[in-house]
């Protein structure tokens, strides 16, 4: 190669790189528009210096609604919509890159399903039997487990054929279909008060963010991204094939076992305390890939930002199309995640 093609060659991965940053902070420059404007749209409207008044101020401010209003609701749902979007947006990457199937995502592959059933059982056992524990820790503990042992199943089906990504998907959509039927038969059960309540949580909603809720979603956040992290070159080599991947010494099965309870961890973390929140972890990484490609240092970053972003829109949307009570975040993201998805489907004309 001539000295001038080397400089050409070197002056358009310059140019790539420089795009690919540009994307990275301008996912986190709307992230934070989309933040600020996120803490002063509710029912009671606070302009933006009053924000910044009562964020200073902290929780003991001068203006006691204000900094309740801010401190005790918005901002724990803020924060819960950021870590549940970077739980979802991760679990997404991490679920298409091992699976190496593009619509693959802890919704598709039941997981979010399964968390729905624990709610819902843990609501309808409630409404029946006094629980040692509150409800409102009750739940999200039952969807947890859920989520876990969905995680289980469809691990022991897959090894049955040697975990294959196809097996997995396979297994993953029989989960789907049958906590969606244990979903159905709950709900039946249940007297109306009692469905009401379940399928206000099927809705996926922030109302029920608490400063609790969010210390113990970002702390399986915050345990899983070193594992996350030290995985970044395998998951960007097992990109170029698992073939590829294994000749480059990559130990292909356990990187996608690791990675599978990785999602899981993140997917049960991200939806116990908020509810089924659907097509985050589906659209998140095809945002990423679109913009900066298959390289995971870059790709994995943005998709979680870029599902922080979906979560936090998806907020203020549900705030400003219902002024009396907020839309939850769920709908939101399900009615947006469709002409998504389409867009999806039609750029992989080879499926």
């Amino acid at each position: 190669m001539s000295v001038a093609a080397q400089t050409r060659a070197l002056r358009s991965w310059q140019v790539r790189a420089a795009q690919r940053g540009a994307a990275v902070m301008a996912a986190v420059l709307l992230l934070a528009v989309l933040a600020l404007l996120d803490l002063g749209t509710g029912p009671s409207r606070m302009s933006p210096p009053e924000v910044w008044q009562a964020l200073l101020a902290g929780p003991s401010g001068a203006n006691r609604a204000a900094a309740t209003i801010l401190w005790q609701i918005r901002l724990p749902q803020l924060a819960m919509a950021v870590i549940v979007g970077v739980s979802l947006g991760l679990a997404g990457l991490l679920m298409q890159t091992i699976l190496a199937n593009p619509l693959a995502s802890p919704f598709t592959l039941g997981f979010s399903a399964a968390a729905g059933f624990g709610a819902a059982l843990a609501i309808l056992g409630t409404s029946y039997i006094a629980a040692p524990i509150p409800q409102w820790l009750l739940t999200p503990l039952a969807a947890f487990a859920a989520t876990l042992l969905a995680t289980g199943m469809v691990w022991l089906v897959s090894r049955t054929k040697g975990a294959s990504p196809d097996i997995l998907v396979l297994a993953g959509i029989a989960v789907l279909f049958f906590f969606q039927s244990l979903q159905a038969l709950v709900q039946f059960l249940a007297a109306p008060e009692v469905l009401q309540q379940i399928v206000f949580w099927l809705f996926g909603s922030l109302l029920r963010a608490n400063w609790t809720a969010v210390q113990v979603s970002g702390a399986i956040l915050l345990v899983c991204l070193p594992v996350i992290i030290r995985d970044i070159w395998a998951l960007t080599a097992l990109r170029l094939g698992e073939a590829n991947a294994a000749s480059l010494g990559l130990d292909v099965a356990a990187l996608r076992k690791r990675c599978f309870l990785i999602t899981a961890a993140l997917t049960a973390g991200a939806v116990s305390f908020t509810g089924t929140i659907g097509f985050v972890g589906l659209i998140a990484p095809h945002m990423a890939r679109a913009l900066v490609g298959e390289d995971h240092r870059l790709s994995l970053p943005l998709a979680a930002l870029a599902g922080a972003v979906i979560m936090v829109a998806a907020s203020v949307a549900g705030k400003l199309l219902s002024q009396g009570a907020a839309i939850p975040v769920g709908i939101i993201t399900a009615v947006a995640g469709i002409p998504m998805l389409i867009v999806v489907i039609l750029r992989h004309k080879e499926m």
